[in-house]
């Protein structure tokens, strides 16, 4: 009953089938990966609510090199919570243009921190309007940073991708990006490969900066995308399977509901073979039955003319041969046409 799997269209079927499947198979297994890396960012977004802040020194790699940026962490410890103490450089200060807060643009303002040990990481202390003259880009009022010894607790926020052009402007570094190897080249001493985004300061940061909202990965998309490539695979393969039944069991119940008997399938090849004969047969009796061909009508239809013209033209030249010359009713017919029967000859009544 499914040896027409084995014909090639349907081998090819199967394959095409499986081929889908299991690429959805893997599709789905990328979206579960990257669902966990997003619940795993949700997850230390929470904790820093409530954890304790680590040391940074002991969570990312300490920079060698002065104008160039430390090893960039891993995608695990974007957002850990950590504590660092140094003193700010206001002379290597950064603003970042074009930045949004709950639906208004302006500017984050980035500082140095160096470190005791000379090492410095880049500080986001916050978000501040745009200066007056109604542009999204006029020259902010910064607050100084704190002079002294400043203890700052904040997560760690990776490298920016995408970098932008740094230029002097306002008499700060300007930008419209956070990306550190680009900023660490401004700066006269080795940075950190990430920066730092302030929740909190000894002392206290000034009120004017509104601080950066952190907003949670949305990993049960990822959830949904992975059953959904899933169910895709299981339906590709379940198509495939009810298409295999449905040839070899035919269509299933008429528009009644009753059954339709279904016929025996056999070679089908052999089945349109007999059935292109069968049409072919029937083909030639009705041509048998309905002559066709027109040039021997046309002869036939011809030559009844031909015969019919030439009784028309003796019986006229008998009829006029009669009216001049009485003798002639007792003369022999005229001879008929070689293709044209005898005609009788016309008497004249006595």
């Amino acid at each position: 009953m499914y040896r027409f799997l084995l014909t090639p269209r349907w081998l090819a079927a199967a394959a095409l089938a499986v081929a889908a499947s299991v690429v959805m198979v893997f599709l789905g297994n990328w979206q579960l990966h990257r669902y966990h890396e997003r619940s795993a960012i949700n997850d230390r977004i929470d904790a820093a609510d409530s954890g304790t802040a680590a040391p940074l020194t002991s969570i990312l790699t300490a920079p060698t090199s002065a104008g160039a940026a430390g090893r960039a962490p891993g995608d695990d410890l974007s957002w850990t919570k950590i504590t660092v103490t140094g003193r700010y450089d206001p002379t290597h200060e950064i603003q970042v243009r074009g930045r949004t807060v709950n639906g208004d643009v302006g500017f984050e303002i980035v500082t140095p921190l160096v470190l005791t040990d000379g090492t410095a990481v880049l500080v986001d202390r916050g978000w501040i309007p745009p200066g007056a003259g109604g542009s999204a880009i006029a020259a902010p009022t910064v607050p100084p940073a704190p002079a002294g010894w400043v203890t700052v607790v904040g997560q760690i926020h990776l490298s920016e991708s995408r970098p932008t052009p740094v230029a002097h402007r306002d008499g700060r570094l300007d930008t419209r990006r956070i990306s550190v190897p680009r900023l660490a080249k401004q700066m006269p001493f080795p940075v950190y490969g990430a920066y730092v985004l302030l929740t909190t300061q000894t002392p206290a940061n000034d009120p004017a900066f509104q601080p950066i909202p952190i907003d949670h990965e949305d990993s049960w998309q990822n959830a949904g995308y992975t059953v959904q490539w899933w169910m895709f695979a299981l339906m590709a393969l379940f198509a495939f399977g009810w298409q295999a039944r449905k040839e070899a069991h035919g269509d299933g119940t008429k528009a009644g509901g009753t059954a339709k008997p279904s016929p025996p399938r056999g070679d089908r090849v052999a089945e349109a073979d007999r059935l292109r004969a069968t049409d072919r047969v029937a083909e030639a009796g009705r041509r048998t039955a309905h002559p066709t061909d027109r040039v021997a009508e046309f002869d036939r239809v011809a030559e009844l003319d031909r015969v019919a013209e030439a009784d028309r033209l003796a019986a006229e030249k008998r009829a006029a041969s009669a009216g001049s010359d009485p003798s002639s009713a007792d003369a022999p017919p005229e001879s008929a046409p070689p293709d044209s029967p005898a005609v009788p000859a016309a008497r004249n009544p006595q």
